[in-house]
């Protein structure tokens, strides 16, 4: 092969690997739960209050439904969705609780630049919301896992 011809080569895969989307390559691993026959994934995607409170009862409800270890729960938020996730939020304990039990919370962080972009200002979430890039991607990827999409 002509050192040109090889040239060519790596320049094509180097522009194919770089047009990858970027949340295929920033992907957040799925949950450590090995046991879990069930996988559920809640989206939220608005900030009203009575959305909020219906999630974190579904959760609630899932998780006395099933034995801990053997269901995966995990809400992405996105939009206006992540007000949930907002450090002043007065549902943070119950989040919190919830998270202590297992359940993950996702927080866009396309939705926090925007935020940030629109407002000067990086809203604060709570330490323990685990950021995605793209939530409706990690909530893709999720499905295509094997997780049952809930969107309450």
């Amino acid at each position: 092969m002509m050192r040109s011809q090889i040239f060519g080569t790596m320049l094509v895969a180097l522009l194919a690997w770089t047009a990858m989307p970027l949340a295929f390559a920033q992907q957040v691993p799925l949950q450590d739960k090995p046991f879990a026959e069930h996988k559920i994934v809640l989206q939220l995607s608005d900030g009203d209050a009575k959305k909020q409170t219906l999630v974190l009862s579904i959760a609630n409800n899932l998780l006395k439904a099933y034995d801990p270890d053997k269901i995966a729960i995990e809400v992405v938020t996105f939009g206006p969705g992540i007000d949930l996730l907002l450090s002043g939020n007065e549902r943070r304990k119950q989040v919190e609780s919830l998270i202590a039990q297992g359940v993950r919370f996702d927080i866009c962080l396309n939705t926090v630049d925007t935020i940030e972009r629109e407002t000067g200002k990086r809203p604060e979430f709570i330490p323990a919301a685990t950021p995605v890039q793209v939530g409706v991607g990690q909530i893709l990827f999720l499905a295509e896992n094997g997780y049952t999409v809930v969107r309450p």
